[in-house]
């Protein structure tokens, strides 16, 4: 299982109360675990990745294993600790202000 964690604006969009786990597929990349999760919770479709275009949104990082994966390959596979489960798939909402 593939362990997610978001923010909480879209856990409550969801209807989520936590770490979100996730039976991915096939090769466990960022493409993999966000098509799973947006079939899982179609709600989100659109929020984290433009609808159309299926990229990364401005301002929602992701990271796992201590790095920030923000300008990888969306098809490349993420480490061995996210894809056993070890540690998670974050998706970060940004804060920003002045």
């Amino acid at each position: 299982m593939i362990r997610v964690v978001l923010p909480t604006n879209l856990l409550k969009l969801a209807g989520l109360g936590g770490e979100v786990l996730l039976d991915v597929k096939g090769v466990i990349s960022q493409r993999s675990v966000l098509d799973t999760l947006e079939f899982h919770y179609p709600v989100l479709r659109g929020l984290i990745r433009d609808h159309g275009t299926e990229q990364r949104r401005p301002f929602i990082p992701f990271f796992a294993c201590g790095r920030d994966l923000s300008h990888e390959s969306p098809d490349a596979p993420l480490c061995d600790d996210v894809a056993t489960g070890v540690e998670p798939f974050l998706v970060i909402g940004a804060i920003s202000g002045g």
